[in-house]
């Protein structure tokens, strides 16, 4: 069953055009099948934090809240971007909204491709009257941007979801898997630069979940985007979403020989802060629970991002949403209490993480 039904549920989608039979496919394979990655792991179960038996610091001293991009958040997790463009995708978004706002947390939105296709689609996606008080990203795939959509159909995204910055998404291979997906992506990393010059928001770029190589993640920054989101792999694959809407054997097979495909979370999210010291990274791809959230802020994230676990909670209710997010955030806290950090920025200065074989960070 797709969505555990309340007061707030629609009825079943009727989809105006294949972008939006699509994202509810996408959104029943992601609640209902295994599409984890297989045969590798994001590598945070490669790390642990040394305990600290005299934290020095109270409990009820560690704080969660942070900034991300200029906008104070209520902790360093983002409800990374989903669903959006069907019914069924419409209750989804209204939950994440609202345990969003709760929590003071940034939120993503699913790819808005569809809402330029079809603007009656706007009420799946328009939740800023359900988090007016945390920042709101709006979402584009960037090979969009080699296929007729510009600035202004980029501006108009975000006026109309009254959304804070725009994220676009790197997803090469699943767009290959696809029967018709959009695979033009030479010449792409420019146009990205005259978002980021000419949009007059921020700009954050993301893969899927196979990984952002530090070479790239240079120049990304160099090209003007305000963060990178290196979404590694390990969590949800999409070419093992993709296989479970092929009817095609073929084409199956071929999309389970990369289930294994990507750059772990982790080893991405290292050489990335190796390569920009600087730069506002946001770790996403399989993170699990607030320990992992711990472990990447600890390696270099300044934001980390959760969509699997989220996605699957939100379908089961309200209750099941918040409950999840409060246990991410109260395993976090811990963390910091257990490790005497008292401000996320002390689990990268003076925490210890080391590799479980024994050698330092």
């Amino acid at each position: 069953m797709l969505l555990n039904a309340t007061a707030d549920s629609r009825t079943d989608a009727k989809p105006g055009s294949r972008t939006a039979s699509r994202k509810d496919e996408h959104l029943r394979i992601n609640i209902d099948e295994d599409v984890a990655a297989k045969g590798i792991e994001t590598g945070f179960d490669d790390w642990r934090f040394v305990h600290r038996a005299l934290p020095e610091i109270d409990l009820n001293s560690v704080e969660l809240s942070t900034d991300l991009l200029g906008h104070q958040v209520g902790a360093p997790l983002l409800v990374s971007c989903m669903t959006g463009g069907t019914e069924q995708a419409g209750v989804i978004n209204e939950r994440l909204a609202r345990v969003a706002q709760a929590h003071g947390l940034a939120m993503g939105l699913g790819s808005c491709r569809v809402l330029l296709e079809q603007p009656d689609v706007l009420p799946t996606f328009d939740v800023r009257a359900l988090a007016p008080d945390v920042p709101l990203l709006a979402n584009l795939g960037a090979v969009q941007l080699n296929l007729g959509v510009g600035i202004d159909e980029c501006r108009r995204l975000l006026r109309v979801l009254r959304a804070d910055a725009l994220v676009l998404h790197l997803n090469p291979l699943q767009e290959a898997l696809q029967a018709s997906g959009n695979t033009a992506f030479a010449g792409l990393l420019a146009r990205i630069a005259a978002v980021c010059a000419g949009l007059g928001a921020p700009v954050i770029v993301k893969e899927v979940g196979w990984g952002i190589a530090d070479d790239l993640v240079t120049r990304l920054f160099d090209a003007g985007v305000a963060a990178v989101d290196v979404a590694g792999a390990g969590g949800t694959s999409w070419s093992e979403v993709e296989r479970h809407r092929m009817s095609d054997s073929v084409r199956a097979r071929i999309a389970a020989s990369f289930a294994g495909w990507g750059i772990p979370t982790a080893d991405a999210l290292i050489d990335a802060r190796s390569a920009a010291p600087r730069g506002v990274l946001i770790a996403s791809g399989g993170v699990r629970n607030g320990i992992d959230v711990a472990k990447a802020l600890a390696l270099g994230a300044d934001s980390v991002g959760v969509a699997g676990p989220l996605v699957r909670a939100a379908a089961a209710g309200d209750d099941t949403l918040d409950d999840t997010v409060t246990v991410i955030l109260e395993e976090l806290r811990l963390v910091m209490f257990c490790v005497g950090a008292a401000r996320v920025a002390e689990l990268r200065s003076g925490a210890r993480l080391v590799r479980c074989d024994g050698r330092a960070r």
